[in-house]
């Protein structure tokens, strides 16, 4: 049996291998425990055949929906696909997702400008800020739901994968789930009772992406060099990105995956696809 300590050692472990940075903290500091789930951060694409509770996921949700929210607008809706043949159409579209369709639920994270605009219309109040930050609000709201949600799935054992392909598909994707003017799919998420323990993938060093009262890219080349080296010796790429056009790399990291995934065009209609939605990005 493991004690509050044994969980703290264990997640500070896990920061090491995630970052390859440390923390040094006072021996008396209290309620480090409920980090240690955080901190053990995986990723899951394999799941068992045992469902998902369909009470357990309406709790998830409700977590996941009683997150920080911008000004208490609650700008953000969850869609979970239940029926088999709209799941299929769905799926149909991510064919590089194959957890999509193997994991026993499927939900979707929306944006939802909508409730604003029509209380303001119920209320009679105009609406002068139909700009880019009523877009970013909503998006960024769901975003907040939906990295609450994974935490509380991953409290009780569940394993996840977000599926930020949705947006590939937007205006499909928002023609099957009827959604209406002002709401708009930011991710989907796969989920289920994990087949596998999952892998800690490395992240960046705090010393690139944690800042102390002003932006500092000192050394920036530097480390991320360091971070490509340290990734491919715990989590190596299993293919390189187009071979073809770029050639085989002798040594292939994550900087040059990520640039080689970005050499290509991506939801370049994504914004026709917002503004058709009714957004004005001004």
């Amino acid at each position: 049996m493991t004690t509050p300590e044994d969980d703290i050692q264990s997640a500070l472990a896990a920061l090491r291998r995630r970052f390859g940075d440390d923390v040094s903290l006072a021996a008396t500091t209290p309620g480090l425990a409920p980090l240690a789930g955080p901190l053990q951060h995986r990723s899951h694409r394999a799941f068992t055949d045992r469902p998902v509770d369909p009470g357990l996921l309406r709790l998830l949700c409700a977590a996941a929906l009683s997150s920080p929210t911008k000004s208490d607008l609650q700008q953000r809706d969850i869609v979970i696909i239940d029926e088999p043949h709209l799941r299929k159409e769905i799926v149909a579209l991510l064919p590089d997702n194959p957890w999509a369709a193997t994991a026993p639920a499927l939900l979707i994270f929306c944006g939802n400008n909508r409730r604003q605009r029509q209380i303001h219309e119920w209320r009679g109040r105009p609406f002068p800020n139909d700009h880019l930050d009523a877009f970013f609000n909503a998006a960024v709201d769901a975003g907040i739901a939906l990295g609450a949600f994974v935490l509380a799935a991953e409290t009780v054992g569940l394993g996840c994968c977000p599926i930020s392909a949705i947006r590939n598909h937007a205006r499909k994707i928002s023609e099957l789930l009827a959604l209406p003017m002002h709401v708009f799919p930011v991710a989907g998420l796969g989920l289920g009772w994990p087949a596998q323990t999952g892998v800690i993938s490395p992240r960046l060093p705090l010393s690139v992406t944690l800042h102390h009262d002003r932006f500092d890219e000192a050394d920036l080349r530097k480390h991320v060099d360091g971070y490509d080296r340290r990734r491919s010796k715990v989590q190596p790429y299993a293919r390189q990105r187009y071979v073809s056009d770029y050639g085989m790399a002798a040594e292939y990291g994550w900087s040059e995956d990520k640039a080689r995934q970005y050499s290509k065009p991506e939801r370049a209609d994504f914004g026709a696809f917002v503004r058709a939605k009714g957004f004005r990005l001004d």
